[in-house]
């Protein structure tokens, strides 16, 4: 249809069409920020939601009073083992000592040392009694230690199937919501394609086209693009399920169509070669000629024969005479090229009734 239009023509439609992308630009920008807030109007619930709350608390608490006396006993453990050492190196000194005192005391055999022998033997008792004592403190620190661990892992583990079963409920409540916010964007992107559909129908030829295809590029990636990616799974039955029934009515929608149009090219090919002219629009016309085919039913035609003036298909004209010099032409040309006469001037330059 181009090779129809006027240079000047050529270019307002591109910057009209330019105006349409724009115009779906914008729009397609505004939907994109409505649909992907529409999360928002869903109450964002957790975990808590669906616990048995009057046996998870007392857990919590539990795991959280264990994990205080864990850190308090293991505080008081470390001090405990510092004593401990300290006690277990005062010791180990002191034998040290005594035993080279009796080393000493073997060589000079002095009896009158048998006082200090029995001091220093108290003295280690003393000190070996003390890191026993410090030892006690330990294993029981230890066993303190041991205990708050063990009562953590069990409210741990009770708390745990508790969880389980409320993240059970979690996942059900998250298809639910994930559903009802489809439900949103499908409540918002369905009418705006009937719409699309309506203004494709009856108004895309209209003086403010630019806005209807703009309006129509937005509906179409508003549904396709937007709200696919959000089509629920479901393990894919509900993906295929509406990809089937899409398919089936874009099909069905273009059987029909199809039968449709052979219906009205076989009605129109029934009609006289003048009438099926005047019908056909001169930009289509001189479109369909661009392209080698017959502007009547669409079929390929060799134009560049000069001994073809008739489709061979429809038999509508494609060739006729200029009625003043006589000269070869399109019969859907509005005037001689080789003269400039009317198409509708009969001979002598006469205008030829309509």
């Amino acid at each position: 249809m181009s090779k129809s239009l006027r240079l000047s023509e050529k270019w307002f439609r591109r910057g009209l069409w330019l105006v349409a992308l724009v115009f779906a630009s914008f729009l397609i920008g505004l939907g994109s920020t409505v649909v992907g807030d529409l999360p928002q109007v869903e109450r964002m619930r957790g975990i808590d939601d669906f616990i048995d709350k009057p046996t998870a608390e007392p857990l919590r608490n539990t795991i959280k009073a264990s994990e205080g006396a864990e850190r308090q006993a293991e505080r008081q453990l470390e001090q405990i083992q510092l004593q401990l050492d300290a006690a277990q190196k005062a010791s180990a000194n002191a034998r040290e000592t005594f035993g080279n005192w009796i080393a000493t005391r073997r060589a000079t055999a002095q009896p009158d040392q048998d006082p200090e022998l029995i001091s220093r033997t108290k003295g280690l008792d003393a000190l070996k009694a003390q890191e026993d004592v410090v030892q006690r403190k330990v294993e029981a620190q230890r066993q303190i230690v041991l205990d708050a661990q063990q009562a953590e892992q069990r409210a741990r583990e009770a708390l745990s199937v508790l969880e389980q079963d409320a993240q059970v409920k979690l996942n059900a409540e998250y298809r639910r919501v994930e559903l009802r916010v489809f439900l949103y964007r499908l409540a918002l992107t369905l009418p705006l394609l009937i719409v699309a559909g309506w203004l494709f129908a009856k108004k895309r030829k209209s003086t403010y086209w630019p806005f209807v295809w703009g309006f129509i590029f937005f509906a179409l990636f508003a549904f396709f693009v937007e709200l696919v990616p959000y089509l629920p799974s479901y393990g894919g039955y509900v993906r295929y399920v509406v990809g089937i029934v899409l398919t089936v009515l874009v099909g069905r929608y273009a059987i029909v169509a199809l039968n449709r149009y052979l219906a009205r090219q076989k009605l129109a090919e029934q009609q006289p070669d003048q009438v099926r002219r005047e019908e056909l629009s001169y930009d289509v016309a001189l479109a369909r000629l661009g392209k080698s085919v017959c502007p009547g039913c669409e079929r390929p035609v060799d134009l560049k024969n000069n001994e073809i003036d008739f489709c061979p298909h429809c038999g509508i004209g494609l060739f006729d005479h200029c009625g003043q010099c006589e000269t070869r032409k399109s019969a859907f040309s509005k005037f001689c090229h080789a003269c400039g006469t009317s198409a509708h001037a009969g001979p002598g330059g006469a205008t030829a009734p309509a």
